[in-house]
């Protein structure tokens, strides 16, 4: 069984390893994190972002990122990739995944999750709790779809666009790059990228 190790020990990396050791794919080496965080789960932090290159050379192949700020994980992504481990997806069992879905490396897919037919997920993205992504749908790199999201069909989200709890996406639409949606907007227009918007329907803040 390969080696895995968690970079991140928040609240968000818990889920994360809930998920891994459901599955039971790896053996986790342990978690990865700034000097003083606590492990949990019977997983201990082994070290901070410095040990990563000495793991490698151990012989942990694996490593996933479970950081829920979309500029941290991106920048985690870039540096544990160029040391050579392979990002590897985690997948709630609970979760539904079309086989004509096409998903990158590094996804979290959080139980009761759905991923339709024809929807194409980034690397790295974050499809939480109960959250839908509908058919024909394409998330960027980096993406974060929030608990109760729900996405309808045909929507492009830009890169390191957080979609917040609860939002909803009405289907056709293309919401640009770094967009932050707040929770519970309703987004029944495009929004452009850099930008961040708010309310039932959504507008710009």
């Amino acid at each position: 069984m390969d080696k895995l190790v968690i970079i991140g020990a928040g609240p968000h990396a818990k889920v994360i390893v809930d998920i891994f050791l459901q599955n039971q794919e790896y053996e986790i080496e342990g978690l990865v994190d700034k000097k003083g965080t606590e492990g949990f789960l019977g997983l201990s932090v082994i070290g901070d972002d410095d040990c990563l290159a000495d793991l490698y050379q151990s012989g942990v192949s694996k490593a996933f990122i479970a950081i829920g700020d979309n500029a941290v994980r991106q920048r985690l992504y870039m540096q544990v990739k160029k040391i050579g481990f392979a990002i590897v997806n985690a997948v709630s069992r609970a979760a539904v995944i079309s086989p004509r879905a096409s998903v990158g490396e590094g996804v979290a897919v959080m139980p009761g999750a759905v991923i339709n037919v024809d929807t194409v997920i980034g690397n790295g993205c974050i499809i939480n709790t109960n959250a839908s992504v509908d058919h024909d749908g394409k998330m960027g790199d980096f993406v974060h779809v929030a608990p109760g999201t729900a996405i309808a069909g045909s929507v492009c989200v830009g890169e390191a666009t957080f979609c917040g709890c609860g939002c909803r996406v009405i289907d056709g639409l293309t919401i640009g790059h770094h967009v932050t949606i707040g929770a519970g907007a309703v987004v029944i227009r495009d929004v452009v990228s850099n930008s961040k918007v708010v309310g039932v329907p959504a507008h710009y803040i």
